[in-house]
């Protein structure tokens, strides 16, 4: 069996000295007591998050209950984390991610499902969002273990609003409308970047026409769902091909993008070209929302599952105004507005890379 390694070995170059960040992607640490329940409650159910296998910059704010700096509302913040199913390593290496791969990973755990139902009951959340590995060991690539999921968390909460980060299921139609119909509300899949940096970025198996055909399917089979992608930047795309990209995940049907700075993990990952400014990201909001999207997360800590893109999601699926409890899920814009007034950012994610 081969051992797992980082995702990032599969062919990328050591970079020279390490790139300063700047002032706006610093973030504090994380602490707290919802920090450490959160951290309990996974650990002794046996539970992966992406939260921490991506080393996502937001977790001691989305672990710890935090609100965003620069959120000036004295509203509670309830604490939430994303559950990484079909165990912690992938049989993918994308160049910007570092959760581990392996071509054989090991075998799915039948009773995860339950247990990921188990946390989510404990922590009293009324929106999650579930994501997992590529698994193109398993023969469906993980479509039924997915469903499965989803219906025991509905099970547990029949009322609780379930957003599924989805791999791409080796493009299949059929595996995409097993995912699509299990009953969650929200379809996620990410194209991550530009047509021409695809095949630098992500792993081989994983196309950009994929990704759109993804999106196209899963809205084909369930039209009343919400679909969403996230697009990284800082890795040399143009201003036309990201447009040209907001153009394709639109006439693929997808209604929620966002917008992120790629941090890069390790330096065995893809250099960071360029750190996109606050100011910029709110450039790209504005063309999105113009484009029809019906919701935009854009800002430089923003990752797919952004908090603000929740408060949204629930608004319009519940077709209400935002609640108390709503407010303890998100906050209301990207935190990029607050960096563009001068506040160092730390958005939120409810990450998935």
């Amino acid at each position: 069996a081969a051992e797992a390694t980082s995702a990032s070995a599969a062919s990328a170059s050591a970079a020279p000295a390490r790139q300063r960040k700047p002032a706006w992607l610093k973030v504090e640490g994380a602490t707290g007591e919802n920090y450490e329940r959160l951290r309990g409650t996974v650990r002794n159910l046996g539970l992966a998050t992406v939260c921490e296998e991506a080393r996502c910059p937001n977790i001691g704010e989305c672990w710890g209950g935090k609100a965003a700096k620069g959120d000036a509302s004295n509203e509670a913040h309830t604490a939430t984390a994303t559950i990484m199913i079909m165990g912690d390593t992938c049989t993918r290496g994308c160049r910007f991610c570092s959760v581990k791969t392996s071509r054989t990973p090991a075998a799915l755990d039948a009773d995860e499902p339950r247990r990921t139902a188990e946390a989510v009951a404990a922590w009293g959340l009324d929106y999650v969002v579930v994501t997992s590995v590529d698994r193109d060991d398993v023969a469906d690539h993980g479509a039924a273990h997915i469903r499965t999921t989803v219906a025991e968390l509905k099970k547990a909460n029949p009322d609780l609003l379930v957003e599924v980060l989805s791999p791409d299921l080796g493009g299949d139609a059929d595996r995409v409308r097993t995912v699509a119909t299990s009953g969650l509300e929200v379809f996620a899949h990410n194209v991550e970047t530009v047509e021409r940096l695809t095949p630098r970025v992500r792993d081989r198996r994983a196309g950009y026409r994929q990704t759109m055909q993804v999106l196209k399917d899963a809205k084909a089979a369930a039209p009343h769902l919400v679909t969403k992608s996230s697009i990284m930047l800082g890795l040399g795309e143009k201003d036309d091909e990201i447009r040209q990209t907001m153009v394709d995940l639109r006439d693929a049907g997808c209604d929620v993008v966002t917008f992120g700075q790629y941090l890069r993990p390790t330096k065995r990952h893809l250099k960071v070209v360029d750190y996109v400014t606050p100011e910029k990201f709110d450039e790209w909001r504005v063309e999105a929302e113009a484009l029809g999207f019906l919701y935009v997360a854009s800002g430089p800590l923003v990752r797919s599952s952004y908090r603000a893109g929740e408060l949204f999601v629930k608004n319009v699926l519940r077709g209400r105004k935002p609640s108390t409890r709503a407010v303890n899920l998100t906050v209301s814009r990207p935190a990029a507005q607050a960096a563009a007034a001068g506040a160092p950012t730390a958005a939120a994610a409810g990450c998935g890379v």
